[in-house]
């Protein structure tokens, strides 16, 4: 009997919800199961085996110390490394700290902020180890993963679209939310979540972050032009992929770097 290819499905700093994505296949997590052996996955199971893993999943933000010194491991184990959502691909929600004095907010919110163990700034995995692949989304698509899965499986790459959310927007014949007066990070969104707000006549706000080449202060000036004050479009810029580059340079150029 052929070995099956062994899965690992790592947290890190997130909220857990692209990890239930996966869960979230169903039907089609049977067949998975059948075709692979998931060797770490707590959300789904307490049982977990050692490494080496052919495939590994990572949801999450390194933030501590400890984070940091897991991935490294977790990356030496692993054939191939996949960062899920916008906490792997960006830093997430949680890197909104990374434009402020984190050990502030330590005193502020902890009676003994000595006793906590927190990195200047929350970062993507690919700031500390080689990422074969990174889907983005917060959460991402099922549909997606259950790509990036059988293709890694498979040995080829995913084939997930770079283009932005405005092509999903034309091809479910949405009307542009832009164009009625709203401000819209379409233009500038990797798509994958099928033009959900706009489909609800609510202008995207970027949970899938920067699409491929997206022409940032091109659309910030059009929305300033428009009459967005100028921490309109700071807030507008800083949400879920709020560190990711091309995000990052335009509402804070100075910490670009």
């Amino acid at each position: 009997m052929a070995r099956r290819p062994k899965l690992a499905v790592w947290k890190f700093t997130s909220c857990d919800g692209c990890q239930l994505s996966l869960l979230d296949l169903e039907d089609e997590l049977l067949e998975i199961a059948e075709a692979i052996k998931i060797s770490h996955f707590t959300e789904a199971t307490r049982r977990s085996q050692r490494g080496p893993y052919d495939l590994s999943l990572v949801e999450g933000s390194i933030t501590t110390p400890a984070e940091r010194e897991k991935i490294l491991q977790i990356r030496r184990d692993s054939r191939r490394l996949v960062a899920i959502g916008a906490c792997a691909t960006a830093g997430g929600i949680q890197a909104l700290r990374n434009f402020a004095d984190v050990r502030e907010y330590l005193s502020v919110v902890y009676a003994n902020p000595d006793t906590i163990a927190a990195l200047r700034d929350s970062t993507p995995i690919s700031e500390h180890v080689p990422v074969d692949f990174e889907l983005r989304g917060c959460p991402i698509d099922k549909r997606q993963l259950l790509e990036v899965v059988s293709a890694f499986l498979a040995d080829r790459r995913p084939v997930v679209s770079e283009h932005s959310v405005c092509v999903e927007c034309k091809r479910r014949g949405v009307v542009c939310v832009a164009v009625l007066g709203q401000p819209c990070m379409g233009p500038i969104t990797h798509a994958g979540c099928g033009a959900l707000c706009p489909a609800y006549s609510r202008g995207c706000y970027g949970c899938f972050g920067p699409a491929e080449a997206p022409n940032v202060s091109a659309l910030a000036r059009r929305w300033r032009e428009d009459g967005a004050a100028p921490d309109d479009v700071v807030r507008m810029l800083r949400t879920f992929n709020a560190a990711a580059p091309a995000f990052r340079k335009e509402s804070d150029p100075r910490g670009s770097d």
